[in-house]
């Protein structure tokens, strides 16, 4: 569990010149909530989940809400864990080891963006962003620290505290912590939920930047077909399993399949969900 595979994506994503390596794996991930018992109903959140992102893709996660969209990131993102199935990370399992392991895994190889920005009050940007650093005992670069808040436009705000931020300048800080410590997906769960649209495109083009430049995976959740459309697919979700996908979106068009994901889950019918595989390959022995 958690071993390094010893690759690292450059920026397209790809290994030693070839072909782009797998960032994120599910493998039949079922998650359930509830005892099924007389005082609590089972709900199934992750109906059998499978997929395969690659590296230096930007994925957006879609569906009703209770479709399980946000426990997929969680469970992905290695703060759940899943019933069953298995969940794997630039080439490593998350789905055992202990706690300990897991959250040192994290620190290491996976970043977060919260819709609520999850700012520490009394810490200044820079302090904030080097947070993760700091948690995971790793050395702090400062001209590192520098070039990243350069990036996301708060070279000028370093000792400023949340308070004194607004609400796109305090996202763009959660970015910056997020990508600090180069980890090889980034997670964003409703990342422009509370913004403005003009913040909310600001920040969109930053993950779209954080993948075409650096070489870095997104996965977003989002309810926004707008938001949506900056990523390079989308991923539909109904009743927790996988029931469509879509490549090159288009707002117009993400809303127009929203529409009809009640029907295309009729259709599959019963049965294990499909798994989505951006290569068309068959999923990888486990």
């Amino acid at each position: 569990m958690f071993g390094r595979n010893g690759r690292r994506g450059t920026a397209a994503g790809a290994v030693d010149g070839g072909a782009p390596h797998e960032a994120l794996r599910l493998v039949k991930v079922t998650k359930v909530y509830g005892t099924g018992g007389a005082e609590e109903a089972a709900v199934t959140a992750l109906d059998g989940v499978t997929l395969s992102l690659p590296a230096g893709s930007f994925t957006a996660v879609m569906g009703p809400s209770g479709s399980g969209k946000s426990t997929l990131l969680q469970c992905a993102a290695g703060l759940d864990r899943p019933d069953s199935g298995v969940v794997m990370v630039d080439g490593a399992e998350m789905t055992g080891g202990s706690e300990t392991e897991l959250t040192k895994f994290r620190r290491e190889r996976i970043g977060f963006v919260f819709q609520q920005y999850n700012l520490l009050p009394t810490l200044n940007v820079a302090q904030n962003t080097v947070l993760p650093l700091k948690l995971a005992g790793r050395r702090v670069d400062r001209a590192r620290v520098r070039e990243v808040l350069a990036r996301v436009g708060l070279a000028d705000r370093m000792r400023h505290r949340p308070d004194q931020l607004s609400g796109g300048q305090r996202q763009r800080v959660a970015i910056a912590r997020a990508l600090v410590a180069a980890p090889s997906v980034v997670f964003a769960d409703e990342p422009t939920g509370a913004l403005d649209t003009r913040s909310a495109r600001d920040v969109l083009g930053l993950l779209q930047e954080t993948v075409r430049v650096d070489g870095r995976t997104v996965v977003m959740v989002t309810h926004d077909p707008v938001a949506a459309s900056y990523a390079d697919s989308v991923l539909f979700l109904a009743d927790g399993r996988l029931v469509g996908q879509m490549h090159a979106p288009t707002a117009d068009a993400i809303a127009e399949r929203m529409t009809h994901l009640g029907d295309m889950y009729e259709a599959q019918g019963p049965g294990p969900a499909p798994h989505h595989d951006p290569r068309h390959s068959a999923p990888m022995g486990v």
